[in-house]
């Protein structure tokens, strides 16, 4: 029987470590690789250009590492659930493979392909190779339920066993033994296409600072791998941190999958073992767990990017600002520490863990008291890693509204940007404006004497917006906010640990928690408000305590 095979790349852009892509290979006569342009991402207005562009970048180097193996990469514009039929017509296919995406969205798409596929007689054959863990496993050892802590999870995955080793790159040989049939015109139907024919203007678009692509990606994995004193001493560098683009940073690559999480696992480990000839903790990989950790939430928690309809999400009364919410996205908030940050986040597309720390903070709880899902939302349009799971859990956990409740913790943009840069070059090199002013002043320009503002180019409320909002009162009036929502919240916290943990009341609560993780439908939040009307009690939300400090989300 002829195996014509065709492989459909999503999220795994990489000839190393795919075993999906190793299974189109195995036994097939013939084998096409297939990107298809779906209009969830392609449509998308929360899509922007460093994020395309980034994409595109990983397209052509993907399709110039298949073309050295005689072979070339299918890009295809439409719906899968379109696309896909036809080409199994086009080419008479037998065999279709791809890697297994754990987001709820994915997972809906997915299916209806694997039915469409078995109605015509295509074998599908999926495999996981964006994650480390099986996430159903993970989910199965915590009584069917996502862990809802970081520590709750580390205890889970510790009783597992390592991940899965990475598989060999393909190599020329596996690709001779079957062909790709590449017609005169491929170019012209099936080319990876520019920004300009995607409706971007590109006149003024600065230099990439993130290249996309599998090469790209190993290239910065060995200049991860070469800070070995980071990794035998297991800490992050001491010190001042740098705020700039590392050329060893990998985000944007785990997250478009040119790099697999499990060569960066095994690398480190490996490297580690080397070092310090012993096993490594398992808190050595601690970012790849947060990113994880945020995927099995996500798996079973379709409404997972938006508080209705979420039952882990506190429902905090945000308030609706679009004018605070634009300045903040345009960085002009008249706080320089900000305003640098989301500056970089729009010109390059990515930006330190501290950082996104602190404009989230800024936005939330801190100062402005707006949603996590409109910060969400920039987020997904500008961030380069930025994926479904990992932005929206950040945002919950650093919002204070799932996984992390220190309310009381709030970033001040000024001091604490003044601990991260002392010297105040990142703000220079972000908001030139400010480049003249002496250090004392660079994050409170406000505070300079006219004089100095004269004399540094830039007199404030003039070339230089003035602060938007009284940092002091506002973080002290959110932080009550805050301790509010939690004292209506603060009868259904510590059961467990108190004596009444075999009473009734908490009897209900675990019932409540275990009916609406169960049937993900249900709205915890919504479920307890009915149930209090019922009662007589005060209207409240659903909260899951974590009160240790849990560290922060990925950033590589």
């Amino acid at each position: 029987m002829v195996v014509n095979s065709v492989h459909w790349f999503r999220k795994g852009l990489r000839l190393h470590d795919n075993p999906s892509l190793q299974e189109a290979l195995n036994g097939a006569d013939t084998v096409c690789c297939v990107y298809i342009l779906d209009p969830w991402f392609a449509g998308s207005a929360n899509v922007g250009v460093n994020r395309w562009r980034f994409l595109l970048e990983s397209l052509e180097d993907l399709n110039n590492s298949l073309r050295k193996l005689n072979s070339r990469l299918f890009v295809v514009r439409g719906q899968p659930t379109d696309v896909l039929p036809r080409l199994f017509k086009e080419w008479n296919v037998t065999r279709l493979t791809f890697e297994y995406d754990p987001e709820p969205y994915g997972k809906e798409r997915d299916g209806a392909i694997i039915k469409v596929a078995h109605e015509m007689g295509v074998e599908t054959i999926v495999r996981n190779l964006h994650t480390l863990y099986n996430l159903d496993r993970i989910i199965e050892m915590n009584n069917n339920s996502a862990p809802l802590t970081f520590k709750r999870f580390q205890t889970i995955v510790n009783r597992l066993d390592l991940p899965r080793r990475p598989l060999p790159t393909v190599t020329p040989q596996q690709m001779e033994r079957c062909k790709t049939l590449i017609a005169k015109d491929h170019d012209q139907h099936y080319s990876v296409p520019s920004l300009e024919e995607l409706g971007f203007k590109t006149e003024g678009l600065p230099p990439a600072v993130w290249r996309g692509g599998e090469s790209e990606a190993l290239e910065r994995l060995n200049k991860h791998l070469d800070r070995k004193a980071w990794v035998a001493n297991f800490e992050h560098p001491r010190g001042v941190c740098s705020l700039f683009a590392s050329p060893a940073g990998l985000s944007p690559f785990l997250r478009f999958g040119c790099l697999s999480c499990r060569v960066f696992y095994y690398n480190l480990r490996e490297l580690y073992m080397k070092v310090k000839r012993c096993s490594p903790p398992l808190s050595l990989f601690g970012q790849l767990l947060w990113r994880e950790f945020f995927y099995t939430a996500a798996t079973i928690n379709p409404n997972f990017d938006r508080m209705e309809g979420n039952p882990i999400c506190v429902q905090i009364p945000w308030d609706q600002n679009p004018e605070a919410l634009a300045k903040w996205a345009e960085g002009r908030t008249g706080f320089p520490w900000i305003d640098a940050i989301m500056t970089q986040l729009r010109q390059e597309g990515w930006i330190h863990h501290l950082a996104r720390h602190a404009v989230a903070c800024f936005l939330t709880r801190g100062d402005l008291w707006i949603s996590w899902e409109s910060g969400m939302k920039v987020f997904e349009e500008l961030l380069l890693d930025a994926d479904w799971s990992v932005n929206a859990g950040s945002w919950m956990w650093l919002s204070c509204s799932a996984f992390f409740q220190q309310f009381f913790h709030c970033y001040c943009p000024v001091g604490f940007g003044r601990r991260t840069d002392p010297s105040g070059d990142y703000i220079r090199h972000y908001i030139p404006i400010l480049k003249d002013y002496p250090n004392r002043y660079i994050y409170e320009p406000w505070n300079a004497p006219l004089s100095v503002q004269k004399a540094a180019h830039c007199v404030v409320g003039v070339d230089y917006p003035k602060p938007m909002i009284n940092h002091a009162e506002a973080s002290r009036l959110n932080i009550e906010r805050m301790k509010q929502v939690y004292q209506q919240l603060s009868h259904y916290r510590g059961l467990s640990e108190s004596p009444l943990r075999h009473s009734p009341c908490l009897h209900g609560y675990l019932t409540i928690i275990h009916f609406c993780l169960i049937n993900r439908k249900c709205n915890a939040n919504s479920f307890l408000h009915q149930e209090g009307q019922k009662q007589g009690k005060p209207q409240t939300s659903l909260p899951f305590r974590n009160t240790e400090q849990l560290g922060r989300p990925p950033n590589y």
